[in-house]
């Protein structure tokens, strides 16, 4: 296994078949063989099985897997939905040969299961990677009527109406069970809203040589590009995180930012927070020193706390600018001093993205590395768009958010993104539910900044510290369970699976 797995797209895929040295329907043969095991192996007492298949290589595999379940001895509905005229190539001599091997085979009439009752498992065969838009009115009523079954179903190497590049699902779509696709996971079946339509995903190896992939799935094994503290360290060379942030009720974030920054390995944090709140932060923080800085009768940062962030920052390998910050125009004036001021690596989140809407500018004339770790909605108002948009077309939103800003972007999620200027996305689907929880952000925001500190180039710290807090989450959910996980949660189990 590697830190980061090829996440294939349609054309890609494409490449890597017609590199393919022997006959094409060696290879229709060997996908639909492998989704007919899959669906032995999952539903072995399934007795009745409806096959929907489509006009193209979708629908050839599609017609594999009828004959040979019927070999089997199942009970075979299969489904063509459009014209039989437009059946060609390797698709052609598949439905030939499931019919010659006794297969029935009927026109979709807006209905399942009329050929063999209703069936135990459904077959999705309709549209695969080469799909994209949103499905024609017959195509949806298929794709409705497959839906209507009542049983599970299984895709064949993308869930019909989901584009196999992007994961963007501009109308109905199937909702599988399992997904057994194809030489390798795609990006539509990692990237939401896609991946939520795929179920469990299974990869089939049908003898395709490897290929390189603009996008790249984050692994677990990413937290061993990690650099750990060696004997020669002391607590400066093990990285010098400063967080900036925190105002009148929201103390949390830059206490949790700065807590995560030390157990992912920083030897030594300084947060910058508001002189009249000093107090409560430094009977809070145990190893994290405090500096006060200027702060307004609201209890937020002012602009002219920015000479006293600079120097307390003079030693810094990163700064973590925003998390509880506030919202006022002398915090929007202390972001955008300390981004022009700031010549080491800056991480911005929160309330510090807030503040840089409108004024992409301050990040993209900087000369050293800015990480922005926004959610959906954050990355919304940075782009002038609505949160709805961004959750739909992910992976344009994050690529173009990249470049628009000139600086990495870590769309957070289930899937989290991580995009660089020309440099392509990784994806981290690592963790769980329980991450949907307040302070995590935070937590994000401190592992980053610590990895930055250690010398980490950008756009690897930011998917390595998403891979360290998904499998941290999957620590502690162990620990302490999904339904009621905290982000101090989160941070109590970085250390140790960082340690490993």
């Amino acid at each position: 296994m590697s830190a980061f797995e090829p996440l294939y797209t349609a054309a890609e895929m494409r490449a890597a078949e017609e590199a393919y040295p022997g006959p094409t329907e060696e290879l229709m043969e060997r996908a639909g063989a492998a989704v007919a095991d899959a669906v032995a192996a999952s539903w072995p007492d399934a007795r009745r099985v409806s096959v929907w298949c489509g006009t193209g290589a979708n629908g050839g595999d599609g017609f594999v897997v009828a004959r040979l379940l019927h070999r089997a001895g199942r009970e075979i509905d299969a489904v063509l939905v459009g014209d039989e005229g437009r059946v060609e190539g390797d698709a052609q001599t598949m439905l030939a040969r499931a019919r010659e091997a006794g297969v029935p085979v009927r026109g979709f009439a807006g209905g399942v299961g009329q050929g063999a009752g209703r069936p135990d498992v459904v077959v999705d065969a309709l549209f695969g990677t080469g799909f994209s838009g949103a499905p024609r009115r017959s195509a949806r009523d298929a794709i409705e009527a497959l839906g209507a079954a009542g049983a599970p179903v299984v895709a064949v190497d993308v869930p019909s109406g989901v584009d196999a590049s992007t994961g963007r699902v501009p109308g109905a779509a199937v909702e599988a069970a399992a997904t057994v696709t194809f030489h390798a996971p795609k990006v539509g079946l990692a990237v939401g809203p896609g991946r939520f339509h795929a179920g469990r995903v299974d990869v089939a190896d049908i003898g395709l040589a490897p290929g390189e992939t603009r996008a790249r799935r984050v692994t677990a094994d990413a937290l061993a590009l990690v650099p750990r503290r060696g004997a020669r360290d002391n607590k400066y060379t093990a990285g010098f995180v400063c967080v900036v942030g925190g105002s009148a009720g929201l103390t949390g974030a830059p206490l949790l930012a700065a807590e995560a920054a030390m157990r992912a390995g920083a030897g030594y944090v300084r947060a910058c927070v508001p002189a009249s709140l000093a107090g409560i932060f430094a009977s809070r923080f145990v190893e994290v020193t405090t500096s006060a800085c200027p702060d307004d009768e609201e209890g937020r940062l002012r602009e002219d706390a920015a000479a006293a962030v600079l120097e307390a920052a003079a030693k810094a390998d990163c700064v973590a600018l925003g998390p509880g910050l506030g919202r006022s125009e002398g915090t929007r004036a202390l972001v955008r001093a300390l981004l022009d001021r700031l010549e080491l690596p800056v991480v911005l989140d929160g309330d510090g993205l807030w503040a840089l809407a409108g004024h992409l500018d301050w990040v993209f004339s900087r000369h050293a590395p800015t990480v922005l770790t926004p959610h959906s909605g954050e990355l919304a108002g940075l782009l002038g768009r609505d949160a709805a948009w961004v959750d739909a077309n992910r992976l344009d939103a994050v690529g173009g958010a990249a470049d628009d800003v000139g600086a990495v972007v870590c769309l957070k999620g289930a899937d989290t993104l991580v995009a660089a200027p020309g440099r392509g996305v990784l994806v981290c689907g690592l963790g769980n539910p329980g991450l949907a929880s307040a302070g995590t952000g935070d937590v994000l925001t401190g592992v980053t900044a610590a990895f930055l500190a250690k010398g980490m180039d950008a756009q690897t710290a930011a998917a390595a510290a998403a891979a360290a807090g998904g499998v941290a989450a999957a620590e502690a959910a162990r620990r302490h369970g999904e339904a009621g996980l905290l982000a101090r949660d989160v941070i109590e189990a970085l250390s140790p699976v960082l340690s490993r």
